[in-house]
């Protein structure tokens, strides 16, 4: 039989001070596969993660693994965990084997299995090649395959990683995407990000936030159909952009020489020169967040 695991989230709240809730009311089950968490900045992404990752203990509520609560039971949760936070940090001077080394060290992890292992994960992140080189003369993507590695080292059955790709360029979004695909199997892989092409990537299930509260669990494919018939493009003058964007969701411009070329997504055509197009999995995401902030048209 295989076993699998589960995450359960239940009515989890964070308040900050003053009078601001991070999380409220959030509710989830998890397994195995990849789960893009997806959501503005300030959505509470990020505090869920540090949540979930036993950093930061919520007000309110509870996060159950295999049943344990992991707020009081913490060790269950660090003993399976493997995590990437945003802020992760490296020592410049060290070269990859020293440092995830150094930190094998630290997590228990033997000096003859750690050697096994850290071989194993410099090839798996593409890293071999640059084993003896500084990690202060890392790129950016290199220093995120780094974190992956160090997040990898005691073979984890739950794997965090918060907004893995900013900063990166387009190939290594790429590279990393398709690793963390590599990653999932039969562990839960959870995939903070407000960048709507990681998630269609990598993703077998989707959670939208906004305002620390979840709005749809659902298949990424599955949220299509709420946008079907109310995506538009339409051909303005630049100048026409900014009342555009008061007025409409707007959810991509390619400027072009009959002029600027608008993606809009609304309940019926804003125009009757504008026509219908098929909708994206970012359309879908920008209509579900737009229809639950207060002001904004849908």
């Amino acid at each position: 039989m295989t076993f699998k695991m589960k995450l359960i989230i239940e009515d989890l709240g964070k308040y900050y001070r003053p009078e601001r809730w991070g999380l409220r009311h959030f509710s989830l089950e998890v397994g195995p596969g990849v789960l893009g968490l997806l959501g503005p900045n300030g959505a509470g992404k990020s505090t869920l993660m540090r949540i979930l990752a036993t950093i930061t203990k919520p007000t309110e509520g509870r996060v159950l693994l295999q049943g344990h609560d992991i707020v009081r039971s913490p060790e269950v949760m660090r003993t399976v965990l493997g995590y990437l936070p945003q802020d992760f940090g490296i020592y410049p001077h060290l070269n990859a084997v020293e440092f995830l080394g150094y930190l094998a060290a630290l997590r228990g992890v033997g000096a003859a299995a750690a050697r096994r292992r850290i071989d194993d994960l410099l090839e798996l992140t593409n890293l071999n090649e640059a084993r003896r080189i500084p990690l202060g003369s890392f790129s950016g993507g290199m220093k995120q395959r780094i974190g992956i590695a160090q997040a990898l080292l005691n073979d984890p059955q739950v794997l965090i990683v918060d907004e893995p790709t900013v900063g990166l360029d387009p190939e290594e979004r790429v590279r990393f995407r398709n690793l963390l695909s590599e990653l999932s199997g039969e562990r839960i892989v959870i995939l903070s990000t407000h960048i709507v092409s990681d998630v269609e990537a990598t993703a077998t299930d989707l959670a939208v936030i906004s305002h620390g509260q979840l709005l749809t669990h659902i298949a990424p494919e599955a949220l299509l159909p709420s946008v079907e018939g109310k995506v538009w493009e339409w051909v303005v003058p630049g100048a026409d952009l900014p009342a555009l964007k008061g007025k409409y969701v707007i959810s991509g411009t390619i400027r072009r020489n009959d002029g600027l070329h608008v993606r809009i997504v609304a309940a019926s055509a804003p125009h009757p020169s504008a026509q219908a197009v098929t909708p994206t999995l970012e359309d879908a995401y920008l209509h579900i967040v737009a229809a639950n902030r207060p002001g904004t048209a849908s």
